[in-house]
């Protein structure tokens, strides 16, 4: 690695001949294989960026120019351009992160790495240099994956009005997000791939336009891949130059010299300008080419000759839904699934393979597809969208106001709900029980094992006339957690063997194994508990408000945020039926967490059986009497 060592900041390109810059990329290629292949991480994107990341280096001064990329999973060269270079610790605690990070170095700008957005970012940055008469450059580097988002071309729509605002956008074009990308703009995109030639395109295009209806506006034609109105003919460029904005490409994105001659150009030009730069995801290393599914997307640890697991995790959550959602597809065939652009990590590809006319890939658009879910289930189907829980958040106006006003039976199905742990604050799924507590008539189903995943999601597809939501965890699933008794709708997982407990203790989907481990830990403590799994836990059970008056104290613990989680309905709840038990609850502080393993973040915030009994038992203790003279002990933020 003679030549990636002496790179310790993007000036050290500088002196590199065409040469040396080959040799570089292919020690960076070997580099991210040998390394990722140790830790896990985004191993397919950054293959393909590499020649690209050294030309945009090469080419503008990070960090008084701007460098954004959409998302950050593709900024590992990046990283090592700018310095970092040990990733033994990649997405560990105390390590690198997979995804841009302002606390890493000034060269990072966007830490959100959830799609689509970097064009605004751009746009913003763009203006606030005019305003302030700076001469710094905005590049925002945008996959034809996150292209799929209407965010993107709002921003484009916003970008294409100052003709002299400069401001280069880098479509890394290769042809997938995720997996291969769709759409009319992929499909576009294609043509301007497979063009032989700007004059023979020139040629055939009037034929094709005279016998192409006009179908409206030009950001619609845009979008549709075709150029009218007042033209007879169609260029390769005619997509973006519609919407006001210079076209230079396609470029070859390995091609470093190429890449650096273009950018150039754009630099030079004076206003907004794309660049078009075809790239090979997966590049340089022949597993990830052969992966057609998602060329290498995102690993685990894996051997680096053969590109296989090192060890396999068992059953996890997201096989145990798509495995239900194949034998709902044979007994019912108004069931149909979107993913946005997700497929095989939401485990809906079974369901495809098995139904391909039923799923619809929306690409990276998750408000189009709560809409679209919406249409679907007024026109007799019932739809499943399946999602992480994260990426929800995206579709919050369109569940409420698209799907849930007009009483429409569809499924969301969460996946890597509650902490997510080494993909960073971003992709934490900490939310989605916070934000769907004011959705009227939404219900929200929290299965604690394999067995509730199947039995939960067969009742949500039941519901046609509102919302369902079924959320679970990211990684492998447990073993079955059985219910000792009934209360209501609810799973008692466990009792005293007689009398009345001190603790109603309510355990929130997943969290079911510890929550029983703190009862373990309580009874120790000669203090008796009650467990209870509530299965759906919006809207409360009725049978919740006797049950906790039955009790001393009531605990809610739940893998979510606790501001205004399902604690703070169960309070509610508890107020609204007169109930006077004390109530703790238990679960994520409303602050961003940093990258670490689920264990760690876990340990971090307080959310251990060790943790909760402890203040638990300071509670009880309170309430006898045998504290009055220490000071209460704070609850955890």
């Amino acid at each position: 690695m003679a030549l990636l060592t002496r790179i310790t900041g993007p000036r050290d390109l500088d002196r590199l001949t065409p040469e040396q810059l080959d040799r570089l990329a292919a020690e960076i290629r070997t580099f991210l294989v040998d390394e990722v292949s140790k830790t896990g991480g985004h191993l397919g994107p950054n293959l393909g960026v590499v020649e690209l990341t050294i030309a945009l280096h090469r080419v503008f001064e990070s960090p008084k120019d701007k460098i954004l990329f959409d998302t950050g999973h593709q900024s590992y060269v990046h990283k090592l351009l700018t310095g970092r270079q040990d990733f033994s610790k990649l997405k560990m605690k105390g390590g690198l992160s997979g995804y841009p990070s302002r606390a890493e170095s000034e060269h990072d700008v966007i830490e959100n790495s959830h799609a689509s957005t970097v064009l605004g970012w751009a746009d913003g940055l763009a203006k606030a240099n005019e305003v302030l008469k700076k001469d710094d450059h905005v590049v925002a580097v945008i996959g034809d994956g996150a292209l799929t988002g209407g965010m993107a071309w709002e921003a484009l729509n916003n970008i294409a009005v100052a003709k002299d605002r400069p401001l280069v956008i880098v479509v890394n074009d290769n042809e997938r997000s995720y997996a291969p990308t769709i759409g009319g703009l992929a499909n576009h995109l294609a043509t301007l791939r497979t063009t032989d030639g700007y004059e023979r395109f020139l040629a055939r295009g009037k034929d094709i336009l005279e016998r192409t209806p006009v179908v409206g506006r030009p950001l619609y034609e845009t979008l549709h891949g075709a150029k009218k109105g007042l033209k007879d003919f169609i260029a390769p460029q005619g997509m973006f130059e519609d919407l006001g904005l210079k076209y230079v490409g396609p470029i070859d994105g390995h091609d470093i010299e190429a890449l650096e001659s273009a950018l150039q150009r754009a630099k030079r030009f004076g206003g907004p300008v794309i660049v078009h730069c075809l790239t090979e995801k997966g590049r340089g290393y022949q597993p990830a080419l052969a992966d057609e599914a998602d060329r290498f997307h995102a690993v685990g640890k894996i051997h680096p000759d053969t590109g296989l697991p090192i060890a396999s995790s068992g059953v996890d959550w997201t096989s145990v839904f798509g495995e239900e959602m194949v034998k709902l597809g044979k007994e019912r065939e108004d069931i149909v699934a979107i993913t946005a652009a997700m497929l095989q990590p939401v485990g809906l590809d079974k369901f495809a393979k098995a139904f391909p006319d039923r799923v619809y890939d929306v690409g990276i658009a998750e408000q189009h597809g709560a809409v679209s879910a919406a249409g679907l289930a007024t026109g007799g189907l019932h739809p499943v969208f399946a999602v992480y829980a994260t990426f929800l958040n995206r579709a919050f106006d369109q569940v409420l106001m698209d799907v849930a006003l007009h009483d429409c039976g569809v499924t969301f199905v969460l996946d890597r709900a509650g902490v997510t742990g080494t993909d960073g604050a971003s992709h934490n799924g900490m939310w989605d029980m916070s934000i769907l507590q004011c959705v009227p008539n939404l219900r929200i189903a929290a299965p604690r094992d394999a067995d509730q995943v199947r039995a939960q999601l067969r009742e949500a597809v039941l519901v046609d006339d509102a919302p369902t939501v079924v959320r679970f965890s990211k990684g492998a699933v447990g073993p079955a957690v059985k219910a000792v008794g009934k209360a209501g709708s609810m799973d008692i997982l466990r009792r005293p063997a007689e009398g009345t407990a001190d603790v109603l203790l309510v355990s929130v989907g997943a969290l079911a194994p510890m929550c029983l481990e703190i009862a373990d830990l309580l009874d120790r403590q000669g203090i008796t508990t009650t467990v209870v799994d509530p299965r759906w836990v919006k809207p409360v059970d009725e049978a919740l408000a006797p049950l906790a008056e039955q009790h001393r104290v009531v605990v809610t613990v739940e893998d979510n945020s606790r501001a205004g989680g399902v604690g703070s309905a169960i309070a509610q709840a508890l107020r609204d039926a007169d109930v006077e038990v004390p109530l703790r609850d238990f679960g994520i502080p409303p602050r961003f967490l940093d990258h670490a393993s689920r264990k760690e973040v876990m340990a971090e915030i307080g959310l251990t059986a060790p943790d909760i009994a402890r203040q638990v038992t300071g509670l009880v203790a309170r309430l006898d009497g045998r504290l009055e003279d220490e000071p209460a002990e704070a609850a955890r933020d």
